[in-house]
This record gives structure tokens, sequence and C-alpha cells, in this order.
């Protein structure tokens, strides 16, 4: 049978790091590559058995195409370290493995779970990612909400993997300021300017896509939370391009 590599990019995870290692045990090979984290991440995942690199973190996809790098086998499942491989899914991935029938990668779908509680709505009905694939036909790309570029046929999992993005609304948080100064960098890098419409118009529409259209207002008080974080992320993005902009240190 074609042998896995799984990858774990860290950055203080000691919350998730022993779950996720052990979601995937299944793998032949386990890299945990971590953006020097300063609480106990290393520890937990030096006692897991685990190959660990240290590497400075740049952006998602360079990050990630590094690990793949070091891979020492062909199939590679990447594995974000508040994400589960449930049962079900370990088994679809060890029989694609074995009968790829032509693809190069698969897509599975994720539960979404909000500070514990599972959200159905809000833009995670669909949510879908590939995460099964061979190194030698896919390539990350995207400084953030990174995405492969394949060359070859995706299939997709029946089943779903677990998704334990946000433990607080502090974390929620905390994630969208990462995201937004990614993503601000990215459009500064590229010459993108600031104007009202970004910061008075684009902000309430994110918050009506996630809680009307995307059915938010289903998930009750949780649905009304996502999306007016959502909404402060796209402020936050276009408030740093700002003041990367006009030279300003936050």
């Amino acid at each position: 049978m074609t042998k896995i590599t799984a990858i774990i990019p860290t950055l203080n995870e000691e919350v998730h790091i022993a779950a996720a290692i052990e979601s995937v045990s299944f793998a032949d090979e386990i890299i945990v590559i971590d953006s020097f984290s300063k609480d106990k991440t290393l520890e937990i995942a030096e006692r897991c058995n685990v190959k660990i690199i240290k590497r400075k973190f740049d952006d998602f996809s360079t990050q990630k195409n590094f690990a793949i790098n070091q891979a020492k086998y062909p199939w590679i499942y990447i594995l974000d370290a508040d994400e589960r491989v449930t049962h079900e899914v370990e088994k679809e991935i060890l029989q694609a493995v074995k009968h790829p029938k032509e693809y190069v990668g698969f897509y599975v779908r994720r539960s979404f779970y909000f500070c514990g509680k599972r959200v159905y709505y809000s833009g995670f009905q669909r949510d879908k990612v590939i995460r099964l694939f061979l190194k030698d036909h896919c390539k990350y790309n995207g400084l953030v909400h990174e995405k492969i570029m394949t060359k070859g046929r995706i299939g997709f999992f029946k089943n779903k993997i677990d998704h334990f993005s946000y433990r607080n609304y502090d974390h929620y948080i905390s994630k969208m300021n990462h995201y937004g100064a990614i993503r601000a960098k990215e459009l500064h890098s590229n010459g993108k300017k600031v104007n009202l419409f970004h910061v008075l118009i684009k902000p309430p529409v994110r918050f009506c896509i996630h809680f009307f259209i995307r059915l938010g207002f289903l998930d009750g008080f949780t649905g009304f939370l996502i999306a007016k974080t959502q909404a402060y992320g796209v402020l936050t993005r276009y408030i740093k391009l700002w003041l990367l902009n006009n030279g300003i240190k936050e």
C-alpha cells in the first residue's frame, strides 16, 4: 500500500496538538512544522514521537509547501491542529491511497464547531478543503485562506472531519486580526488603495452575507457572532492596509 505523510502546521497549539496527532496516527510519517510556539506545543509533540520542523512563519502557503518538500512519502494529508480525522474519514483515506482511481487529491467536508458548539449554517454548511493529495501534483498558493493548485482530477470523501476552529470569542478575534494583517500585506504589495467603500460598505455586506444569505440566523446568537466577527475581519483588513499605505506602525 502507498504510504502517507501527515503534516500539521502549528503555532501555540498546546490545546489541540496531542488530539490532532492522535487523529492521524494511521499515517506512516507525521511532521509537525512549528512557527516557534511559545507554549507547550513542541513539548507535547516531542512526547508523541513525531518529526518536528521549526521554521519562521512567512505565509500559510510557503509554510505548507516547505513541509511538503520534507515529506518522505508521495501521499500527503494536511491537518490543521484544530481538525480531527474521524474514523470514517480514516477508512476513506486508506482506501483512496490504495485505489486512487486516477485522482491526485481529495476534498473532505468539515463539521464546524464554534466555542465547542456545532454550527450548521453561517456559510459553513458547504465547507470543504483538499486535505489528501499527491505531493508531485499539488501545490499551495495564496497568503491567507490558501488553496491547492492541482494537476489532475480531484475526488470527494463522503464523510466529514471535525473542525474546532475557535475555542472562544477572543480566539476568534485574534485569528481575524492575524488573517487581516496577512491579507493587508498582500494587498499592499499589489498596490491596493483604501477608499470609503472598503470601510463603510464591505463590512456590513459581509455581515449580511453570513447572517442572511448563508443562513447564519438559523444558528441563533452564535450565527450573529460569526457574522459580526466576519464583518470585523473585513474592516480590520482595510484599516491595516491603510496603515501600511501611509507608513504608520501599529
